[in-house]
Formats: C-alpha cells, structure tokens, sequence
C-alpha cells in the first residue's frame, strides 16, 4: 500500500516540477528551431543567446540582484518582527486596547488610502522616492499576515504563559523565550508570504525609483521586454527589421522566468526546515 501511496506522490511531485523544467529546456532553445517546429521536450537545437541577450547589460542585472536580495531580506525580517509583535498584543485577552487595534487592521483589508495619497505620503511625506526604503516600507505590515498570526498565538496552550508569569517572566521575555520559539511554523508562513511579495514585486519601483542603481530585478526584467516589444512592434517602420529578426522573443521569455523564479526556489527548502523544526521545538515533556 505505501508503494502505491509513493507512486502518487512521484507523479503528482513530477507534474508540480514540470511546467517550471520545461521552461528551463525552451529557455535554451534556439529561437529560429522554436519558430520552425514548435516547444518540445528535446529541441532540435540547444542555445544559450537567450542568456546572452539577457546579460548584455550583465552589471545591471546583477545590480538588480543586488537590490532585489537586500529589499527582500531586510523587509522580510523587519515585516515578520512587526506583524509578530503587533498580532501577539491583540492576541492576549489581558491588552485593554486589543478590540481597537484588530479593528485597525481589519480596516485596512476593507479600505486604503488610494494610489494618489500613498504616492504624496510616500514622495512628499516621508521623502523616500528613489531611496531603498521606498521599496520595503509600503509593503512593511500587512493586514492578512497579522490575523494569520493572531490565530496562530491564540491557539497556543494559555498555561504555558502563565507558567511564565509565575516564574517572573515579563511579557517581552514570555514573547522571546516561550512564544516565539512555539511560533516557528506561523512565522514560517507569514515569512514565505513575505518573502515572496518583495521578489515579486514591480509596482513600488515603477512609482517611486528612478535611480537605474536601486532598480529592482522584476523591473529591469519587464524594462527589458519593453525595450524587445518596442523594437519588435516598430521593426517595420523605423529600420529596427534586421534587429528584430536577431531578437530571441520567445526563448527570451522563457530565460526572464528562470532568472526571476529559481533563486526564490532556493528559499523554499529553508523555509521547508523551519515548519519541521516547529513542529518539535518547544514540545512539552511529560
């Protein structure tokens, strides 16, 4: 019965992987053999200009690494910390204010600012246009991940805390050395949604970056296919043919997925053994 049950879970493994492997493969296709005989498993002949084509400007590009790893480190770590803190004090029954403050987040899932006053804040306001943090702060706290983690520390066992209290913990020590270490799946969870909003997100630098050295990778990537859609549309018109005929359209598509997707891959086993380790760590003894 477990081979069967194997089985299952290979193939279903095996279709999950697929989609993202035969990107891979066409993103080293050669894009005249793409044109003539269509996506296939095994091209009729491998390339690498794609690649090539995409590192031309090979120092920008890792720039935006550059930028887009600092923006999603450091606003992971300070968007967990704060989401963290902010759900363990509505979560306690004891915090006098804990109705109003989970009213304000809800609101915000319901209703916000707008683009245009988000905009003055942040430029006129704040005065964080073309500066990193224009990148982090919008997007720092979020409504969603404080209910997650709201429920998350409302379901741990109450006698745990209290335990503490006896024993002359303060409210911050029972968060750092009791809460926090029982917590790991939640904060996990929240962290990968995080993690994967700051990778992805394009929006916050088209608004408010117009400094080529903190542009991030999403937005140099669609810069990119700006630049090759222009190029292609005007071909005709402005004496761009013998140009556009040596673009890769297709096979480049294909090499921007795969230099978005697969270095946040790499997070996954990370956040994979911090919901193993959460499951044990801070286990009660009989």
């Amino acid at each position: 019965m477990n081979i069967v049950f194997n089985v299952i879970a290979a193939m279903f493994s095996l279709v999950c992987v697929f989609p993202f492997a035969f990107v891979v493969i066409l993103s080293f296709t050669d894009e005249k053999s793409l044109a003539q005989h269509g996506y296939r498993l095994i091209p009729e002949k491998w390339s690498t200009y794609a690649y090539e084509y995409m590192f031309q400007n090979g120092a920008q590009l890792l720039q935006s690494y550059g930028v887009t790893i600092t923006v999603t480190v450091v606003g992971t770590l300070l968007s967990v910390m704060i989401i963290a803190l902010y759900a363990y004090g509505i979560s306690r029954s004891s915090f006098k204010y804990r109705g109003f403050f989970s009213f304000l987040a809800l609101f915000t899932m319901l209703f916000n600012g707008g683009l245009v006053p988000t905009f003055i804040v942040v430029t006129q306001v704040l005065h964080l246009k073309d500066t990193i943090w224009a990148l982090i702060l919008p997007m720092m706290m979020n409504a969603f991940n404080i209910m997650i983690m709201r429920t998350f520390f409302k379901s741990l066992p109450d006698g745990i805390i209290e335990s503490a209290k006896i024993d002359g913990a303060t409210e911050f020590q029972i968060f750092r050395k009791v809460v926090l270490p029982l917590s790991l799946p939640g904060l996990a969870t929240i962290g990968l949604f995080c993690t994967l909003a700051y990778w992805n997100d394009w929006f916050n630098a088209l608004l408010y970056i117009d400094n080529p050295n903190l542009v991030p990778l999403q937005s140099m990537l669609m810069r990119i296919e700006s630049s090759m859609s222009f190029i292609l549309q005007n071909s005709n018109t402005s004496g761009l043919g013998s140009l556009a005929a040596s673009l890769p359209q297709e096979t480049s598509r294909m090499a921007m997925v795969v230099l978005a997707t697969g270095p946040i891959v790499l997070a996954y086993p990370f956040f994979q053994r911090f919901f193993i380790q959460g499951l044990t760590v801070g286990s009660l003894k009989e």
